[in-house]
């Protein structure tokens, strides 16, 4: 009878103390702050999915709504787009390549080369913004304004639209290529991942918004 007693007594206190490890909240697991299981990986895929289709239903309405507004009317006056956004464009387009390639240089654990490279895509996203606000000042030289005509408008809303979701895309890059990854490798691939994925959508629908600015003046 004691020895059972005393059996049971062990067994309760070993479970009391935690019979399973607590768990761990610094950044090399799978469970968040406070104990909580990490959002699996496609759950990460699946909400930039729907953020991205958001983007796309948000400027195909302005598309619509450009293509609408200048078959109506005679106010319509086509404006000389800055020279500076060939080279923006240019800009972007490369990004697209070397941060391409840091995600595969990551891939195969070369952490230096992944950090050049990502490095040098967050200087081209900044690159493009600059030159876009040097062609807005291009066109103020020009002594077109928002208000100036309806194509004006056009313009400087689409620009300025893509320039604010760029934006968000070059802080996710700050935010990646800076944060300390310590014993997290998977969350830093799927990290680099996402913002892969966002920054080449960027880089396409700033083509098409180019194309329609120089095609559809």
């Amino acid at each position: 009878m004691g020895s059972t007693i005393t059996e049971d007594v062990v067994i309760q206190d070993l479970g009391g103390r935690g019979g399973s490890p607590p768990a761990r909240s610094d950044d090399g697991d799978d469970r968040a702050p406070g104990g909580k299981p990490r959002a699996p990986r496609r759950a990460y895929f699946t909400a930039l999915s729907l953020g991205l289709a958001g983007i796309v239903m948000f400027f195909m309405s302005l598309t619509s709504a450009y293509i609408v507004r200048k078959g109506l009317g005679g106010d319509w006056q086509p404006i000389e787009l800055p020279r500076v956004l060939w080279f923006t464009t240019t800009a972007l387009v490369l990004s697209s390549f070397t941060v391409e390639r840091a995600r595969r240089l990551l891939a195969q654990s070369d952490v230096g080369g992944y950090r050049a490279w990502w490095g040098i895509t967050t200087v081209l996203g900044l690159v493009f913004l600059a030159g876009q606000y040097m062609a807005w000042l291009a066109l103020r030289v020009q002594g077109v304004y928002l208000v100036s005509n309806p194509s004006s408008s056009f313009f400087y809303v689409l620009t300025a639209a893509h320039g604010v979701h760029l934006l968000g895309g070059i802080l996710a890059l700050l935010v990646v290529g800076l944060r300390r990854w310590r014993n997290a490798e998977e969350r830093r691939s799927t990290a680099v991942d996402i913002t892969t994925i966002y920054w080449h959508f960027m880089d396409g629908l700033w083509v098409f918004l180019f194309l329609l600015l120089f095609l559809g003046r």
